[in-house]
Parts: C-alpha cells; structure tokens; sequence
C-alpha cells in the first residue's frame, strides 16, 4: 500500500472544513425530503451526514429526538435517557437541539455535568448501571 504524500504532515488550509459553514447550514438548510441523499438515514454508527449536503441538520435530529420520545411514550419507557456526544463540530448544536426536544416532552435526560465529550461505551456503561439498579 502506497503511503498518501501528507501522511505525517499537516493538512494543508485548503483541504479543512469550514466549521463555520457546517454549523450555519446545520440551521439554515432544510432537506428535502424528495432527495433520498438528504433524508436520515442510519448506518452502524448512527445517523451520519453532512450539513453542507442537507444530510445531517438540525430537521434531522428534530425528528429523530421526537421519534424517540413517541417511541418512549407509546411503550411506556420511563428511565432515564442518556445523551452523550462526540467531538464531531456539530455534536453540540445536534446536543443541544436535542436536549430542547427531550424537554418539551418531559423526558428525564443525563448528560455529562461539566458539558463535556462521552464516548458510547460510557453511555451503553451508564445504562447497565442503572438497569441493574433493583
């Protein structure tokens, strides 16, 4: 396998993402639900998507969050959720649109009390721990 000609050096200016666009656009481009590239879609690592691309924005998480309530209440689900997040750029705004869903439908949530990154092993942890709880 042949070595890539940055492999050890910087990224050039060029090559990084605009985290400026990507958080704008997170709130100001909506999908369009006829494009099958900007409707959610999840994977094995979760939903995944780009802002810039209508393929992860805030529409998304909306649904998705509210989905998640509904689910809860029609099957009577009344722990705790945990809501953790990544360093992703747009694991914050995705956080916080999803803690103002989660609370509009009086869900109980757990996140981190210094706001900071919680890898998923932690949540699936935290979740054994309190299902294990009598």
């Amino acid at each position: 396998m042949a070595i890539h000609p940055l492999a050890g050096k910087p990224a050039p200016r060029e090559s990084l993402a605009d985290i400026d666009a990507l958080r704008r656009a997170y709130y100001d481009e909506q999908p369009d639900v006829g494009k099958a590239a900007e409707r959610v879609s999840f994977g094995t690592s979760g939903h995944r998507g780009s802002s810039l691309e209508r393929s992860f924005n805030e529409a998304h998480i909306l649904a998705i969050t509210q989905a998640i309530c509904d689910y809860r209440r029609d099957n009577g689900v009344e722990g705790p959720l945990y809501l953790g997040k990544d360093t992703h750029a747009l694991s914050d705004p995705a956080q916080r649109t999803a803690l103002e869903v989660l609370a509009a439908n009086g869900v109980e949530t757990v996140v981190p009390s210094d706001g900071g990154y919680t890898p998923t092993p932690v949540i699936s942890r935290a979740i054994l721990v309190h299902n294990a709880d009598p």
